[in-house]
């Protein structure tokens, strides 16, 4: 039985493929956020030293193709500075990943999902910056992304303020991502979080990967852009309530 051997009960692995398939539904449908979705309502039922491999390595190969596709319009001069920064910001999380107590990496995500959906429900607009910010963005983006799964915005708000026109954009932040995940892939076999459950579960769920991509690719819904972050806004500030009662009645 599948569920003896990742040692998971049936409903977790049900849950899971749901979460899954939502979270790359959105993913076809906006190009963006499917861990964010995921991460948090996964962490609801296993703990972040599990799950948060299992979605990087889920991740990784979509990364990989869209990276190598976009590979000639990405802007160096503005990635590059991010690079020394993230691999810092990466090596912290890892060791927080190890070491923390499972309760206070839930309610630190928790807090970060809470805080983010607070902010993406309001209108902000990005003001041009130099390549300075890349110290913040970078070391932000390798500790979030590694310990949650969700170090996208830091990466996307630190391009935007760059200026770079749309292909730009898309090829620059597709390869952030492949050096990002490939660091983390790297630390998290070196410390042993890549076991044999992990990778039975992304065997699992990779179908699911593909099938709600296809979905969201193909799925047309009557509904604005605006409206529609905002219901995944929504779903995010109530995924970080509930992970921070999570953290809180922890015993």
């Amino acid at each position: 039985m599948i569920s003896e051997l990742l040692q998971l009960t049936p409903l977790q692995i049900v849950l899971s493929i749901i979460i899954i398939f939502i979270a790359y539904v959105v993913k076809g449908l906006s190009g963006f956020g499917s861990g964010l979705v995921a991460i948090p309502f996964l962490a609801l039922l296993f703990p972040l030293k599990f799950i948060v491999p299992v979605f990087a390595l889920l991740s990784y190969s979509g990364t990989v193709m869209q990276s190598l596709q976009l590979r000639k319009q990405v802007v160096w001069g503005d990635l590059l500075p991010l690079i020394p920064f993230t691999l810092a910001g990466i090596s912290v999380a890892v060791w927080l990943l190890v070491n923390v107590e499972a309760h206070l990496l839930v309610l630190a995500l928790g807090i970060f999902v809470l805080a983010y959906s607070v902010y993406s429900l309001f209108s902000f607009h990005s003001t041009p910056g130099s390549r300075g910010w890349a110290v913040l963005a970078g070391s932000c983006g390798g500790l979030v992304g590694a310990l949650f799964g969700t170090g996208g915005p830091f990466y996307v708000a630190y391009l935007k303020m760059r200026r770079l026109d749309k292909g730009a954009f898309r090829a620059t932040i597709a390869m952030v991502f492949l050096i990002d995940g490939g660091t983390r892939m790297l630390a998290y076999a070196s410390t042993g979080l890549f076991n044999t459950k992990v990778l039975t579960l992304v065997a699992i769920m990779f179908p699911v990967l593909l099938l709600g991509m296809y979905v969201g690719h193909h799925l047309h819904i009557k509904i604005e852009p605006h409206r529609f972050n905002q219901m995944i806004s929504i779903m995010l500030l109530v995924s970080g309530i509930m992970l921070i009662y999570k953290a809180m009645s922890f015993d």
